[in-house]
């Protein structure tokens, strides 16, 4: 059996062969990310697939040398969110719905993720049942850096991580190689010729120990206060990035990723979208991408400025519902 395939303009290419259906991001200049058309054209495939008998097991790459997938059209959802248009909306309960379908899927799914893998990048790959890491792997969550929260199964796969290392990589959004996303499990195999070690193995016993407190005020507090030789230097560089980012988004990020340990994967991908809708209404987030993706000043202008002026009533809210259990986007999870 061989068949090619192809969706959202080229963008979405398959090969099927041999009972393996190789799919590829086929977006190179924009490293992989991805499209609603992209989206929907997967979710497709997925579901047709899932009944084939010709296909035994589907395999994730990305085109190109330098990514997997670098997230989502972030261009794309400013300029929605500016024109007022509600695309992001459809968006989002679709990107969710498919990255939920992928962790659950009943056939082998393989993620190859080679080069930069980060945001919506993990959300198609993390529910993978193999994820292979490689040379150039560069994988993140750097959302908060955009006044946005860790999402697309973020709050279950963050969480779910030894020790405080959750908090550390949702917070802070450091990027990871290959090793690094093996020791923390966000990856099952490093599949570099020469592989190099990583860091988070070293900076273990600093991060469960600062990023265990239970506020982001108290996390900053103590790295400021770190004075072991061994780890001073990444612990300034480490405030002083979480003194740069949203105030409120990462409270609302502290929070999701304490509230996600006791949740299912379905309850997490429905919170998700329940903080997408308020992080959209707050309006850090079009400041951030303005800021960091669009104007490139790095120079965002958060309301508010300051951890302390985000109280637990202002956090709260995030997680307020918006719709009934019946009514929910995402119900059918």
């Amino acid at each position: 059996m061989e068949e090619r395939l192809s969706a959202a303009g080229g963008e979405l290419l398959a090969e099927l062969r041999g009972g393996v259906a190789t799919v590829t991001l086929n977006r190179p200049a924009a490293l992989n990310a991805l499209t609603l058309g992209m989206i929907d054209g997967l979710t497709a495939w997925l579901d047709t697939w899932r009944g084939d008998d010709r296909v035994r097991t589907v395999v994730l790459r990305g085109a190109g040398p330098r990514a997997f997938c670098a997230g989502g059209d972030v261009r794309g959802l400013y300029e929605s969110l500016k024109g007022g248009s509600d695309l992001w909306q459809a968006f989002f309960a679709r990107e969710y719905a498919l990255d939920y379908a992928i962790h659950v899927y009943p056939k082998p799914i393989v993620a190859l993720i080679d080069g930069v893998v980060m945001g919506g990048g993990m959300g198609v790959s993390q529910g993978a049942r193999v994820r292979i890491a490689g040379e150039r792997t560069r994988m993140a969550m750097p959302e908060t850096a955009i006044g946005l929260f860790p999402d697309v199964g973020g709050s279950y796969f963050l969480s779910r991580t030894p020790g405080a290392l959750g908090f550390y990589l949702g917070l802070v959004g450091p990027t990871l190689n290959a090793a690094d996303a093996v020791y923390c499990g966000l990856a099952d195999v490093d599949a570099s010729p020469e592989p190099r070690p990583g860091e988070l193995e070293a900076l273990r016993p600093a991060i469960d120990e600062h990023f265990a407190k239970p506020t982001v005020e108290a996390i900053v507090a103590s790295l400021q206060g770190e004075t072991r030789l061994a780890f001073r230097e990444w612990a300034a560089k480490t405030a002083l990035a979480l003194l740069q980012r949203s105030p409120t988004l990462l409270k609302v990020t502290h929070e999701q990723l304490a509230r996600a340990r006791t949740m299912g994967l379905a309850d997490c991908f429905r919170m998700e979208l329940g903080l997408m809708h308020a992080t959209v209404a707050h309006g850090d987030l079009l400041e951030g991408i303005r800021a960091v993706i669009v104007d490139k000043d790095n120079r965002p202008r958060w309301q508010p400025a300051a951890l302390d002026a985000v109280g637990p009533t202002e956090v709260n809210a995030f997680f307020a519902p918006r719709w009934d259990n019946a009514r929910h986007p995402l119900a059918h999870l």
